[in-house]
């Protein structure tokens, strides 16, 4: 299905079910991960936290971008830190995903990026919407790439080649699953009634990336019948 596009915000029709293509990656065991974290708030009360592994053996780019807002690095023309800490998921449909990044309006409307611009291409199409708990880039069209992501809750085939994988859930799924189920609309359509915040996040230490083998990326994905 054509994905109808408004703004930073991606509304995509009817599904189509494809076959998903294994995609493994041997390389990755022996390669630097990156490990982030995001401490999650729902109406002032904690969460939980979610920790992320950024696939920055396939997309460095685009994996960098995020990393550097989940520690603050980046800073913005007057030299202060930028970047996910205090900002909110605006966007939450269930049975789809939860969008979030825009730090600067707050509202899906502001979008930024490490790289001296406010937008970056995209990087390649090779990892697929094939599995909850993907971390993927939300864009405006074609070469949007900026500040705003969203992590899948369900497979979705139909963003494939649309929108950038760069990373996925490690920990904290339910975490996820419960921001999924939260209520929205009362502040406007797929707007949380309640902020989602994320309250903190950073860069996981060396530890935590030693275990990286036993999420390994190719898991089987069976052939859908037609």
């Amino acid at each position: 299905g054509e994905a109808k596009k408004k703004g930073l915000e991606f509304t995509p029709t009817l599904p189509i079910i494809v076959a998903r293509p294994r995609l493994g990656s041997t390389k990755r065991l022996t390669h630097r991960v990156n490990r982030v974290f995001f401490d999650i708030t729902l109406g002032g009360e904690p969460l939980g936290r979610i920790t992320f592994e950024l696939f920055n053996d396939v997309v460095p780019k685009t994996a960098e971008n995020f990393r550097q807002f989940c520690t603050g690095e980046s800073k913005n023309a007057q030299g202060r830190p930028q970047g996910y800490k205090g900002s909110k998921f605006h966007r939450i449909i269930q049975g789809f995903m939860c969008q979030g990044g825009d730090f600067l309006n707050g509202d899906g409307t502001g979008s930024t990026c490490i790289y001296g611009t406010t937008k970056f291409a995209d990087e390649n199409f090779n990892l697929k919407h094939d599995q909850p708990g993907l971390l993927s880039m939300a864009n405006a069209g074609p070469n949007t790439n900026g500040s705003q992501f969203f992590i899948t809750t369900v497979p979705t085939p139909f963003l494939d080649n649309k929108h950038v994988v760069f990373g996925k859930v490690v920990d904290g799924m339910d975490v996820v699953k419960m921001m999924e189920a939260t209520k929205t609309g009362y502040r406007g359509k797929d707007q949380p009634n309640q902020d989602v915040v994320i309250a903190q996040c950073g860069e996981m230490g060396e530890e935590a990336i030693e275990w990286s083998h036993m999420f390994p990326r190719d898991m089987p994905n069976p052939i859908i019948p037609a």
